[in-house]
């Protein structure tokens, strides 16, 4: 139940007097209509930020993780802090509407008092309100916009499509869209966004010829000024989502071409070049510190909130580095002052879109009631009540990870299961009712089948060693974006200070050692290899919720770790 502006008012009130740590700015703040989004305009172009919605319309609980481990350069450094740490470096105070919107801290309690975050009807608000100063200004969308929901999944992403459209996004680029398939993408950009949203990529090219499948930048003016954005889509698409879905595209990194277009664009004119980006954040820091030209990187996919941009140093100058969050919770703004055919000056802000903060825009709520009234009933199902809070961020696991391993483990009558470290997926807090719509936020994908697969010690032992490499290499190039493959049924070690093939030991499962020899099964979801088949987990799991009636607060199933003595990532 959603509450009014002057209740939300009240209740902030009502919260500082029985002294929830909420500052007497804050109330004052809160007491002055409007005033927490009130952003002075600067300079002469300004660039509005979203990314990794994955197609939550609605508002929703999302909670930031309390494990996120930086190794190497990344070591204790943006985006590689969580908790008091990410405060203290940001110069946010504890207990206040901004330590909820950027930490797990007192999560319950904080989002009890402050309530849902995102929606869309909400977002459309905000925006109007910030273009409302920003003559000229471009809504950027960093991707993984059309998967994540059931109504997403159900119409094919046509409802993300139709909203991003009213909300006036004018540049976008992408990652989970592509497991639409590339026919259905081409279909989407050439015909719902022709005219209206250039979607670009200067990193996806044809496997015969090497052709763009994409535009690779456009140059807007504004104000008078030439402004360059390139795009940057996943580089790592055919390998972390399955290859049959965009068979004759190749992706990549790709510097090189990314330097040719930075210098193409500033010879055609640009004052200002920027890039919007589906890298990750370590990705785009390591990029800004190899190609230069690029004013900033509006970052996207490893789904940090980061309040302030990294300044990268390079050959020719600095580059600012970001990364908005996920699940429509941030809008970032990036405002520039261009003088004499060059940056001058900046200011940004990661605005959080607390929706008790802001009027929903009335067209975009109209859009979204219009979208899901076919698909109401069914997501509605109230399938179990939950004791504990359930997340899925951080870095090994999180509680709604481990429900979807105990039901695979129980339904499927396996010794061990597999779950994605996927990033996407929303909250639900103690007392909350599981419905069918909770289930599809976590696992509404394209190829959502499940397995049992008989497996021997060894093989589990190198697939949990391949994904950990993945997070944890030492160059962010060979780093994939995802979390740690959630694991069910066996106890392990993770040794952070040794290299491939030597992290994972003293694997355990039902008191005994792992025996590389023996077989074992193992239930899993989402497999990228074709012609896979299988049960739908969304079904598997909901039977299990149907089952139990009540989910009693889920004990994580979480290595223990060798190597992480005072890292910053670990609340």
């Amino acid at each position: 139940m959603s509450m009014n502006r002057r209740e939300f008012l009240q209740m902030l009130a009502v919260a500082a007097a029985s002294g929830f740590a909420l500052n007497s700015r804050e109330a004052l703040s809160a007491s002055h209509a409007g005033s927490f989004y009130d952003l002075p305009s600067f300079g002469n172009v300004s660039l509005l930020h979203i990314t990794d919605c994955h197609a939550q319309l609605m508002p929703i609980y999302f909670r930031e993780p309390n494990v996120n481990i930086g190794l190497g350069v990344s070591h204790n450094k943006a985006p590689h802090l969580v908790g008091e740490n990410l405060l203290k470096a940001f110069g946010i105070r504890p207990g206040t509407v901004e330590a909820y919107a950027f930490t797990s801290l007192d999560f319950e309690k904080a989002a009890r008092t402050y309530g849902k975050v995102g929606g869309f009807a909400h977002l459309a608000g905000l925006v109007k309100k910030v273009r409302a100063n920003r003559p000229g200004a471009l809504l950027l969308d960093g991707g993984d916009t059309w998967q994540g929901s059931a109504t997403a999944l159900w119409t094919n992403g046509q409802d993300m499509v139709d909203a991003c459209k009213l909300l006036g996004v004018d540049i976008m680029t992408g990652h989970w869209e592509f497991t639409l398939g590339a026919e259905r993408v081409k279909q989407i950009v050439d015909n719902d966004f022709k005219g209206k949203v250039d979607f670009l990529a200067q990193n996806i090219k044809t496997n015969d010829f090497g052709d763009q499948v994409f535009q690779p930048y456009v140059i807007k003016r504004m104000n008078g000024i030439p402004v360059a954005i390139i795009g940057q889509a996943f580089p790592y698409t055919p390998i972390a989502n399955p290859r049959y879905m965009t068979p004759d595209w190749s992706f990549g990194i790709q510097d090189d071409n990314m330097q040719k277009m930075v210098n193409e664009a500033r010879a055609k004119g640009a004052q200002v070049v920027v890039v919007l980006s589906h890298n990750g954040m370590d990705v785009d820091l390591k990029m800004a510190s190899r190609v230069t030209g690029i004013d900033a990187i509006l970052g996207g996919h490893t789904h940090d909130g980061m309040p302030a941009p990294s300044i990268v140093k390079n050959a020719s100058g600095q580059t600012l580095v970001t990364n908005a969050g996920s699940n429509g919770k941030f809008l970032g703004v990036l405002d520039f002052d261009v003088k004499n055919g060059k940056v001058a000056g900046f200011k940004y802000k990661l605005l959080p879109v607390f929706a008790n903060l802001i009027e929903p825009d009335a067209e975009m709520a109209g859009l979204i009631k219009k979208v899901r009234a076919p698909y109401e009933a069914k997501l509605a199902e109230k399938l179990a009540v939950t004791e504990g809070t359930l997340y899925r961020r951080g870095n090994f696991n999180g509680t709604f990870d481990q429900l979807i391993l105990d039901a695979l483990m129980e339904v499927k009558g396996a010794d061990a299961a597999f779950s994605p470290g996927f990033r996407w997926g929303t909250s639900l807090l103690p007392g909350d009712t599981i419905t069918m719509e909770n289930v599809m936020d976590q696992t509404a994908i394209t190829y959502p089948y499940t397995t049992l697969t008989e497996m021997s010690g060894m093989m589990i032992k190198d697939i949990m060693e391949d994904v950990c490499d993945n997070l944890f290499n030492a160059d962010p190039y060979k780093q994939q974006g995802g979390d740690m493959v959630r694991v069910g049924g066996i106890s392990y070690t993770c040794d952070l200070r040794q290299g491939f093939g030597k992290r994972i030991n003293n694997m355990v499962m039902k008191g005994k050692p792992l025996d590389p020899n023996k077989k074992y099964k193992v239930a899993g979801w989402a497999p990228v290899a074709e012609g896979a088949t299988g049960e739908p987990v969304w079904d598997v799991v909901a039977s299990y919720l149907r089952d139990k009636k009540v989910i009693t607060p889920r004990k994580l199933n979480l290595p223990k770790l060798i190597g992480v003595e005072g890292n910053a990532g670990i609340a």
